[in-house]
């Protein structure tokens, strides 16, 4: 689970009629995310760093203004470079996601003993949730962070951008330069590892820097190690995201939401033929069907305590009616004309902020 950006080009895509849809926006109360009382208090630093995450995504408020557009614009490009070769078909034209090339084993001491750095990608959700448990972890002193852009190629690029071109809002993040090594773009960090490195050069992606090896580029891999892996290092190690008691719901939603709907959209925006976007359309939609009734009863997905199934889902809901919906032809229902799930993709928004 992972972004990758590369050349445009322009693939045919279904586009059924829109539907009209009804406003329908649930709340639930705010809870903080530390209902036990065993867990420490979040860092600061890590809410700041979540709060710079949703004003990239929207704004201040809700719905946003200016950067609905911003937005829309930066993934209507991102859409474009990737839909040349990052839609690998199978035989019906249905979009066949690769597997991530370097996985993190539970059992491999690397990643605990060395020193670590994030690259990540805007915006890239599968990116974004790293950086979400990242600050609520409170790892950002521990794991520092490196964004890249887009490129005009297709290329996941640095950018060191001057001090005038930061100084409207210093609360944004923005692209970056390299800040381990120095590389122009993403291909040429994976090409600094022991004996190079050819293929697809994805993120999120966690880098020894003692190395220079990949350690991993397998999103899920990395915000399981951020919630447990590295507590020593944590300003909030009292937080489990992914508790024994509840590892066997989680991995049950994550079956169920990971094909269906983080790549469930992609699948939608990738069809080649007609037979693979209903196919895509329909899982989509009845899974969303399925969760949005099952939130009817339960405040998160595993009950009253939010884990990594929900941020999960909450990083593809964010993007839902600003992108997946216009980009991707998502467009049989607006996430606005569910009963429950909006409101639930709200509620957590309202609790990673604080």
């Amino acid at each position: 689970m992972h972004c990758i950006s590369l050349p445009s080009s322009h693939l045919p895509l279904y586009s059924p009629p829109k539907t009209s849809f009804k406003l329908a926006c649930h709340v639930s109360p705010r809870m903080s995310l530390n209902d036990n009382n065993n867990t420490s208090s979040s860092s600061g630093n890590g809410f700041s760093l979540i709060n710079n995450i949703s004003k990239l995504l929207w704004g201040p408020s809700l719905p946003p203004g200016l950067l609905i557009s911003t937005v829309r614009t930066a993934w209507t490009s991102t859409w474009q470079l990737m839909m040349s070769q990052l839609a690998p078909s199978d035989p019906s034209g249905g979009y066949t996601r690769p597997p991530s090339k370097f996985r993190l084993s539970r059992q491999n001491p690397t990643a605990t003993s060395t020193k670590i750095h994030l690259y990540v990608g805007l915006p890239c959700p599968w990116a974004h949730r790293t950086l979400i448990v990242l600050a609520l972890k409170g790892l950002e002193e521990a794991v520092p962070v490196s964004i890249a852009a887009p490129g005009l190629d297709g290329s996941w690029e640095f950018k060191d951008l001057p001090d005038k071109d930061k100084s409207w809002d210093r609360d944004i993040l923005v692209p970056s330069r390299d800040k381990v090594n120095g590389c122009r773009n993403l291909k040429e960090v994976y090409r600094l590892r022991k004996g190079g490195y050819n293929g697809r050069a994805t993120v999120p992606m966690l880098w020894d820097m003692d190395k220079k090896e990949v350690i991993c580029n397998e999103s899920y891999d990395i915000i399981e190690f951020f919630n447990s892996g590295i507590n020593g290092l944590a300003q909030n190690p009292g937080l489990d995201l992914s508790p024994v008691e509840l590892k066997g719901k989680i991995e049950e939603w994550n079956r169920v939401i990971y094909p269906n709907v983080n790549n469930g959209v992609y699948r939608c925006g990738f069809a080649q033929s007609q037979e693979a976007y209903d196919a895509a359309v329909n899982g989509l939609f009845s899974t969303l069907d399925r969760i949005d009734d099952h939130l009817g009863g339960s405040r998160y997905l595993c009950g009253d305590r939010l884990t990594l199934a929900d941020i999960c889902l909450f990083t593809t809901l964010i993007r839902f009616d600003l992108v997946y919906n216009v980009l991707f032809k998502c467009t049989k229902k607006k996430l606005l004309e569910f009963s429950n799930l909006h409101g639930y993709m709200l509620d957590i928004y309202q609790v990673l902020v604080g």
